[in-house]
C-alpha cells in the first residue's frame, strides 16, 4: 500500500521568509524542509563551518604540511566510486597547489577488496624507488586495522580521511579526521569522503598560513575544487545538510560559470547535459553513473585521470570512454534484475520482511544498482550478492535499505547472533555491504530477515510519498522550472514533488515500458511520463509528479514526471 501525503509547514516561517523576497513556492518549500529563517537558505561560503570542529584535523594538517615542506612521497589510496574517485581529485589537485609529491593508487575491487588492506600496502611496498612516506585515504580507512599496522611496520605515516561510520576499533593512523568518529563535535556528520578531504585542505591552508609559509605570494585557491566536491558530495547521497548544501551550491555555481576542471567539463558533454544550466540532477542521474561505471565494470583510475587531467582532449578521450562503460553497465544491471524478478516471482512481502538473492553468474559491480532497483520494487531491505573469487567459496553482498531501518546496525545484530557468519561488513543507515562463505547465505538470509521482523512495523513498511500540495497551474512553466532546477535538492531536502488529481486523456507505451501521458486539470493540459510503468490508468486519478523541462530538437516544454498515482 502506497499513500500519497503532503508535507507540513509553518506558515510563519514561509511568510518570513517570502518577506526577504523569496518566491513564495520556494517559500513553502523551504518551511516544509525545515528552513525557519531566511538566513538559512544562503549558500555563502562564508557560512560553511569552520574545519577547527573536526578532531585530529590539525594534526592531519601538521602531518601533510611537514611532509610537504620536506619535499616527502605522498599516495593517495583512494575508493572506487564516485565519491573516493573525486574526494582523490580533490586531495591530488589540491595537495599540488601546495607544492606536494604525490601520486595515487586505487585499489582494483575485484582484486583486493575494499579499503588499505595488508595486501594493498605490500603492492605499495614492492614498487621500486616508488615507496611513499605517507598514505592519504579518502573515502575509506576507518575499518583498515590490519592495513594501517602493516603500514606502521613498514615505517609509512597512514592519514585516514573517510566519513563512513566506524567499528568499535579505530585503526592506529597518525591521524584520522572523521566526522563520525567518537569525541568528533563537528556539527554536520553527512560530509561525503570529497567534503573531508576539503576540509583538510582548508585546515593545511591555515597552517601554512600561521607558519607563514606564502610570504605575500598568493594563496592556493580551493575554491576552484568545488565542482569536484559538489558531484562526490551529491552522487554518494549523503544527506544534504545546510553545511552541504553551501559546499554543492557552491560548485554548481562554479560549473554553470564555467570554471570547472576539465573532465567536469567532458563528462558534462559526454553526458549530452548543459553545464550552464547544471543541477543536482546533472551530477546525480548524468555524470555520477559515468564515475561510478569505471569502478563497477573495471578500474576507477580510469575515471580519476579523467578528474585530475589538464589536457582537455585527453579529459574528452577518458569520459567518452565512461559514457560507453556506463552503456555497457546498465545492459548488465537490466539482465541482473530480470534474473531476480524472477527468481522473486513467489516473494510476499507478507511472508518475509526482507530481500536476499543470489547467482553465481552475477556481476559483482552492479549488485548494489540491482538492490536499489528490488528495494524500490517490493518496498522492503534487499541484499544482492555474487561471488567474489573463481573459486565460489566467498561471495560479497551489496545491500539497501527503506527508511526507518539501519541496515549497518542491523548486519551488526546479524554478526552478534551468529559471531563468525559474516566475514566483513560496513556502511551506512541507507546502503551497507558484507562478505560471506557462500554455504551461509540461506543461514544468514534467514537470520537477518528475523532481526528484520523485530525492528520493522506495519507504520515502515506502509511506503509514503511524500508531495508539496498543489502547485497552482501559473506555475506550470518553464520559467518556474528554471527556478527550482537552479536549488540544492536532494537526499534529506528532496526535490518538490506535487501533487493534484488529473484527467487522464490519453496514453500511450514508449519503448513498451513508458508510459506517456496527456492530463487534464481545468484550463491546464500537460504532459508527462512514468518511467518504467506500463499499467494502463483509469480515466481520473491521483498523481505525485515532479515538474521538469523535456527538450526535444532545441525546443523546450513543461513536462511531469510521474513518482506515483492513486486511483
Amino acid at each position: 500500500m502506497t499513500n500519497i501525503i503532503t508535507r507540513t509547514h509553518s506558515f510563519s516561517d514561509e511568510n518570513a521568509i517570502i518577506w526577504k523576497g523569496i518566491h513564495p513556492v520556494l517559500a513553502r518549500l523551504y518551511s516544509s524542509r525545515g528552513i525557519s529563517a531566511p538566513t538559512d537558505v544562503d549558500t555563502l561560503l562564508t557560512r560553511l563551518l569552520p574545519p577547527d570542529g573536526l578532531l585530529s584535523i590539525s594534526r592531519a594538517a601538521a602531518l601533510l604540511a611537514d611532509a610537504i615542506t620536506m619535499q616527502q612521497q605522498i599516495l593517495v589510496v583512494a575508493d572506487y566510486d564516485c565519491d573516493g574517485a573525486t574526494a582523490c581529485a580533490v586531495a591530488v589537485r589540491g595537495l599540488r597547489l601546495f607544492g606536494a609529491h604525490i601520486n595515487y593508487l586505487v585499489p582494483n575491487r575485484f582484486e583486493f577488496g575494499y579499503g588499505l588492506t595488508p595486501d594493498i600496502v605490500k603492492l605499495i611496498a614492492s614498487r621500486p624507488n616508488a615507496c611513499p612516506n605517507l598514505l592519504i585515504t579518502v573515502d575509506n580507512g576507518i575499518a583498515s586495522i590490519e592495513g594501517v599496522e602493516a603500514a606502521n611496520a613498514l615505517g609509512i605515516n597512514v592519514l585516514i580521511t573517510d566519513h563512513h561510520l566506524p567499528d568499535d576499533t579505530l585503526p592506529a593512523a597518525y591521524a584520522i579526521v572523521n566526522p563520525n568518529q567518537p569525541g568528533c563535535v563537528f556539527l554536520s556528520k553527512n560530509l561525503a569522503g570529497v567534503g573531508v578531504m576539503f576540509y583538510v585542505l582548508l585546515a593545511l591552508r591555515a597552517l601554512f598560513r600561521q607558519r607563514g609559509a606564502f610570504n605575500g605570494r598568493a594563496e592556493p585557491r580551493l575554491d576552484g575544487l568545488l565542482d569536484l566536491v559538489a558531484l562526490g558530495t551529491v552522487a554518494d547521497v549523503v544527506e544534504l545538510d545546510a553545511n552541504n548544501r553551501i559546499l554543492v551550491a557552491q560548485g554548481l555555481q562554479r560549473i554553470r560559470n564555467g570554471k570547472m576542471q576539465p573532465g567536469i567539463a567532458s563528462l558534462f558533454r559526454a553526458s549530452a547535459r548543459d553545464s550552464g544550466n547544471a543541477s543536482t540532477f546533472d551530477l546525480g542521474f548524468g555524470l555520477g553513473p559515468r564515475l561510478n561505471a569505471a569502478g563497477r565494470l573495471s578500474d576507477m583510475s580510469l575515471g580519476i585521470e579523467c578528474l585530475v587531467t589538464d589536457d582537455t582532449r585527453r579529459a574528452d578521450v577518458l569520459a567518452r570512454k565512461l559514457d560507453i562503460m556506463n552503456r555497457k553497465r546498465r545492459e548488465i544491471e537490466a539482465q541482473i534484475q530480470e534474473e531476480a524478478l524472477a527468481e522473486l516471482v513467489q516473494f510476499s512481502p507478507r511472508d518475509k520482511s526482507t530481500i536476499t538473492v543470489f547467482k553465481p553468474t552475477w556481476h559483482q559491480g552492479v549488485i548494489g544498482i540491482v538492490a536499489s532497483r528490488l528495494k524500490e520494487h517490493f518496498y522492503r531491505p534487499a541484499i544482492v550478492f555474487a561471488l567474489t573469487d573463481e573459486s565460489g567459496e566467498h561471495v560479497k553482498g551489496s545491500g539497501r535499505s527503506i527508511p526507518g531501518f539501519h541496515l549497518r546496525d542491523a548486519l551488526h545484530a546479524v554478526s552478534k547472533r551468529e559471531p563468525g557468519l559474516i566475514g566483513r561488513f560496513g556502511g551506512h543507515a541507507m546502503a551497507s555491504g558484507l562478505t560471506l562463505h557462500t554455504r551461509d547465505i540461506p543461514r544468514f538470509a534467514a537470520i537477518f530477515d528475523i532481526v528484520a521482523r523485530e525492528w520493522l512495523n506495519e507504520n515502515v513498511l506502509a511506503q509514503q510519498i511524500e508531495t508539496d500540495g498543489e502547485l497552482e497551474d501559473a506555475y506550470h512553466t518553464l520559467s518556474f522550472v528554471e527556478l527550482i532546477e537552479k536549488e540544492v535538492w536532494g537526499q534529506g531536502f528532496p526535490a518538490p514533488v506535487f501533487s493534484a488529481e488529473f484527467e487522464v486523456l490519453s496514453q500511450s507505451l514508449v519503448k513498451k515500458r513508458h508510459l506517456k501521458l496527456k492530463l487534464a486539470r481545468g484550463h491546464l493540459h500537460c504532459t508527462a511520463i512514468w518511467f518504467n510503468h506500463n499499467d494502463r490508468l483509469p480515466a481520473r486519478a491521483l498523481f505525485a509528479y515532479r515538474i521538469t523541462r523535456n527538450t526535444w530538437h532545441g525546443v523546450s516544454r513543461v513536462q511531469l514526471v510521474v513518482e506515483h498515482a492513486t486511483i
